[in-house]
């Protein structure tokens, strides 16, 4: 399913502005064709592909997932405008959510330019860590990968961007993926701002019951994830049918408990 939307488009648009009003080269036609999300829900993310952490250190995928539901943004750290954004939207939600990376959750933001270095990362780290640090940065991995295995992971989860080189930057959209612990897409939140509780809810459902609690489960059970503006919705034809069970269940003890008190003998007198 394709998300195109008009404020994906407005946000594209948006991280283009600088360059155009200093003179630059307008941007590419169809725009709104080449980047964005198309939504790949069930989608098996490459967890052999290789990418390189701020450190230096290189892993498979998989192994930086290390087996818990993840939270995955794709951009780069030479953005001058919107990846920015994203990572404040990630950090404030991840902080808010209650559930901590490294041990709950996995967040990974991985660069779409190969030509990034282990230092451009650091960077990112370290100046989120400052701004936001209660949404433990440092528990973040901030990676790097080959051409290919950065397309690889971008065409398994639908996030469509384009190299302008004229201005030398990337046209991308604005949004998170959230895929389980085998890196299957799971859902996708979209902009650059999500609310806390639908990411906790979309990490408590990618990990079925690992993590979250009880309340949790119930709220699930009352919402449904709605691919069309990446968020949880009241689901009310569940909402009735889970409330007229309550009712029948209700009706049904109630005259069992009449007929019993109308069985029982009158005591004597």
């Amino acid at each position: 399913m394709n998300a195109r939307r008009p404020w994906i488009i407005w946000l594209v648009c948006l991280a283009l502005s600088r360059t155009a009003s200093a003179g630059a080269p307008p941007p590419p036609p169809k725009l709104d064709q080449q980047v964005g999300f198309d939504q790949r829900l069930g989608a098996q993310l490459p967890l052999a592909a290789r990418f390189t952490d701020r450190h230096g250190r290189s892993a498979s995928l998989g192994q930086w997932m290390d087996g818990r539901p993840t939270v995955l943004a794709m951009g780069y750290f030479h953005c001058p405008n919107l990846c920015d954004a994203v990572l404040q939207g990630m950090a404030h939600a991840v902080a808010r959510s209650g559930l901590q990376p490294g041990r709950d959750v996995t967040v990974l933001f991985v660069s779409i330019d190969p030509r990034e270095r282990p230092e451009d990362a650091r960077h990112a780290e370290q100046m989120l860590a400052r701004m936001n640090p209660q949404a433990e940065a440092s528990r973040w991995h901030f990676l790097l990968g080959s051409e290919d295995a950065i397309h690889a992971l971008a065409g398994a989860s639908g996030y469509r961007y384009l190299y302008d080189a004229r201005i030398d930057q990337y046209a991308h959209a604005a949004g998170i993926v959230v895929a389980s612990a085998g890196g299957k897409v799971a859902q996708y939140l979209f902009g650059v701002r999500y609310p806390s509780r639908s990411l906790r809810l979309a990490l408590v459902d990618a990990s079925q019951g690992r993590v979250g609690n009880v309340v949790d489960q119930l709220v699930l059970l009352c919402c449904g994830y709605d691919p069309a503006t990446g968020r949880y919705s009241l689901l009310i034809g569940r909402v009735m049918r889970w409330l007229g069970c309550a009712f029948a269940l209700g009706l049904i003890a109630a005259l069992l408990l009449r007929r019993r008190r109308a069985e029982r003998p009158e005591p004597r007198t």
